[in-house]
């Protein structure tokens, strides 16, 4: 089952976008890097919340 609309690989190209912006990439990153500390940050804090609250009723 050979579907794939390109059957050679001669002339094809390939588009970076943002490849010369080195800025906006790293404003991404970041971004990203936030992201993923809040949710940790966030998740650590509702894991202490519901642990104390289980822990006040026994």
């Amino acid at each position: 089952m050979n579907t794939a609309p390109i059957t050679t690989w001669e002339g094809v190209e390939a588009y970076f976008t943002l490849a010369d912006k080195p800025a906006t990439l790293m404003i991404i990153c970041a971004l990203g890097v936030l992201a993923g500390a809040y949710t940790l940050v966030s998740m650590i804090r509702h894991e202490n919340a519901c642990y104390n609250y289980t822990k006040k009723k026994h």
